[in-house]
């Protein structure tokens, strides 16, 4: 790929002239500042940068030799948290503190509910995800094993359709209760003196609570549309009696149409392959058509052509005759790399690349400012970006002064972009209030992630002994203590009405029912967001925040704080001395290797960097490269405490290779790897495992990378 000079910077042609063309026109920005100020970044930041990552590999090799020393004696908590304060691991933690972020949108400050992460390199998942904003509950329910069965046929069953029916008025029972009737009994709803009133056979009856009456669509006379508000969060019961589900219904409601993914994050990292310039040149371009509102995808489905773009307002009338509306796509985070990788798009003077997180952070926002200074459909005064997998406050520090960089190079006020800090490295989540304080004038999201925390737990204790199987990993008492202390945390720095404290994905898209039981558990911890997989996902996780009021939950950790300890976060999850029998050991193995091989087939072969990936047991889960992460470091530990050999790996990633071969057999661009001898993605995911201790930080993206770049080349691949 040709390279063209830009101030000092070697540039990709392809990059240089979509930052030229297609970028920087309507920013007020001219060509040549932009790429000093680019050039200027690199040269304050490059350096700084390399020295981050130097410190943690300085600490990585402190925490291995301790380890090593005391591997023989039974572990001193005491003396081992001693010497994480002698390294530097842990900071000293200062006196309380409030942030200081101003100008956040509602859907981050004031309202709770889901959150879809989606790769931005994806356009129609990317819009998929905008316009998740709004979903039918009525097709989540009828779609989905929500109600404990998928449904059968092509056809309309009319059984099924009542359950989802009587599913639907009991919600709203629960959320926005009529006095003294039901909501099924209903058989109109009518608009009289800026109020709603239910007719149910001669009885008339208002909403318990009149003020979670919004407004209506269309004529009072004859609403199309009932607009209703429960804790922060908006219903719409469409009504049309000429609808096949409203002509069935007494009062002819239609469906009933739930705001649900709140807020999205466009995602440059983990769910993404994007090794070169072409790939960023997409990721880059698909949100840069977000934030100018002009992205659109074709495609065909059901055998017709369809067009998606981003979904626009929903007008309404207030109870008093103001004409309102509602926004119709989720608020939009973009989430940069990391501080790890470097890019071929751009090379310094002497041929290095540079940092690509230096690189994300002025494009993705210098995309953003179309919509600053344009139709402000995303927001009217500020960027939102997710920096992932930093260790510790010096990197939230530096990236917090990276954006503050970007924003004078693009004339914008300070704290204009706002960070969301990933809680995902053990170094962060040992000193979360530190990091937060690094960043307490932009900070506005912070989460948990267990499967990345996880990778980066196995990884930094390597050298302490055997880990527990991965499964066990959940029951372990460091990960409930992070749980807590990431909301705890957070909360006490005031994150109540000025940032998002959110959990992790539901990575079973396809078993709905067993979420609706499960994931009620995030609202339930404070966190007012959590990830979801899909819009169906938003729309039935967006009814546990009707059932659980955020705030008043938030309201009671508070009373509660401190919940857990900084020593049971620092617990090492180390095996049982008896460990696991024989049969254990090759179940682990193998689910392990078939997992890796599953997700790095794609990445590799196809560039597919989050897809929905069959397990062992052929159960659909999302995966990205957080979940390989952890299954290539579980390995990786094993091997070289010696439970298992090379040999025994290698014949269950053989055998693995065969499950994985069979479960994409229907794919047509899907390239078997047989043996292994002669496809890339076996040996970049024995890399993975074989070389995975010596991986910074157990991170999987230098060996797929490398690999990917391999396979583009070989396969001449744009």
């Amino acid at each position: 790929m040709g390279h063209v000079q830009k101030s000092g910077l070697q540039v990709a042609e392809k990059l240089a002239e979509f930052t030229e063309s297609l970028l920087l026109p309507g920013t007020g920005i001219s060509a040549d500042d932009y790429w000093a100020g680019l050039a200027d970044l690199v040269a304050r930041f490059g350096s700084r940068n390399a020295d981050a990552l130097k410190k943690r590999e300085d600490l990585q090799e402190a925490l291995d030799r301790w380890h090593i020393a005391h591997r023989s004696s039974e572990h001193d908590a005491a003396e081992y948290r001693a010497f994480l304060d002698q390294i530097g691991y842990l900071v000293a933690e200062g006196p309380d503190f409030v942030i200081e972020t101003a100008n956040v949108d509602p859907e981050i400050a004031s309202v709770s509910g889901p959150q879809l992460v989606v790769p931005v390199m994806n356009a129609r998942f990317a819009l998929n995800a905008a316009n998740a904003r709004w979903g039918s509950l009525y097709d989540a329910l009828y779609g989905s094993d929500a109600l404990g069965s998928l449904p059968e046929g092509k056809g309309y069953d009319p059984e099924r359709g009542a359950k989802v029916i009587a599913w639907g008025k009991d919600f709203l029972d629960q959320a926005v209760p009529l006095d003294g009737i039901g909501h099924a009994d209903a058989t109109a709803y009518v608009i009289r003196d800026g109020a709603l009133i239910a007719e149910a056979d001669g009885t008339q009856a208002g909403l318990s609570n009149p003020n979670a009456f919004a407004g209506y669509i269309g004529d009072a006379a004859n609403p199309k549309g009932i607009v209703l508000v429960h804790n922060g969060l908006h219903i719409i019961i469409n009504i049309d009696r000429d609808h096949a589900i409203g002509k069935s219904d007494k009062a002819g409601v239609s469906d009933l149409r739930l705001e649900s993914a709140l807020s999205a994050i466009m995602d440059c990292e983990d769910s993404v392959a994007a090794v070169d310039a072409n790939d960023k040149v997409l990721a880059y371009g698909n949100w840069l058509g977000l934030m100018k509102g002009t992205l659109e995808e074709s495609f065909e489905k059901g055998g017709k052509p369809m067009t998606r773009r981003l979904a626009g307002d929903i007008a309404y009338t207030t109870p008093d005759g103001q004409p309102a509306s509602l926004k119709g796509r989720a608020l939009m985070f973009v989430r940069n790399v990391g501080h790890l990788m470097t890019n071929p798009a751009i090379l310094t003077e002497n041929g290095s690349e540079i940092p690509e997180g230096i690189m994300d952070a002025l494009y993705t926002v210098t995309a953003a400012l179309h919509d600053l200074n344009g139709k402000q459909m995303n927001s009217a005064h500020s960027v939102y970006v997710v920096k992932p997998k930093m260790h510790g406050p010096d990197e939230v520090a530096l990236a917090d002064e990276i954006f503050g960089a970007v924003e004078d190079i693009l004339g914008l006020p300070r704290y204009t972009v706002k960070l969301g800090i990933m809680d995902e490295e053990r170094r962060t989540s040992a000193n979360l209030k530190e990091c937060i304080r690094a960043a307490r004038h932009r900070v506005a999201f912070v989460n948990t992630g267990f499967l990345d925390r996880t990778g980066d737990e196995i990884h930094t204790s390597m050298e302490a002994g055997v880990m527990k199987r991965k499964a066990q990993m959940k029951d372990e008492p460091w990960l409930s203590a992070y749980e807590d202390r990431n909301v705890d945390i957070a909360l006490a720095c005031g994150f109540q009405s000025k940032g998002q404290i959110g959990k992790g994905m539901w990575a079973m898209p396809d078993r709905m029912e067993a979420m609706l039981e499960a994931k009620i558990g995030h609202p339930k911890s404070g966190a007012n967001c959590a990830w979801v997989p899909s819009p169906t996902a938003a729309t039935l996780h967006a009814t546990h925040y009707h059932q659980v009021n955020v705030r008043e939950r938030q309201d009671e950790i508070l009373k509660q704080i401190p919940r857990s300890s900084l020593d049971k976060l620092l617990e090492i999850p180390l095996a049982p001395s008896n460990f696991y029998s024989e049969e254990d050991i090759d179940a682990e193995i193998l689910n392990n290797a078939q997992g890796i091989l599953g997700y790095v087939v794609r990445w590799v072969d196809q560039g597919v960097g989050c897809s929905k990936v069959p397990d062992i047991n052929d159960v659909g889960q999302m995966e990205d490269r957080a979940t390989c992460r952890i299954s290539s470091q579980m390995l990786a530990n094993w091997l070289h405490h010696g439970v298992v050999s090379e040999e025994r790996v290698m014949e269950a990633m053989k055998n693995a290779a065969a499950i994985v071969d069979r479960q994409n057999q229907g794919d047509p661009d899907y390239l078997p790897m047989g043996d292994g001898s002669d496809s890339l993605a076996f040996q970049a995911a024995c890399d993975l495992v074989f070389k995975g201790r010596e991986q910074p930080s157990g991170y999987t993206e230098p060996l797929l990378h490398e690999y990917r770049l391999k396979f583009k080349d070989k396969h001449n691949v744009a």
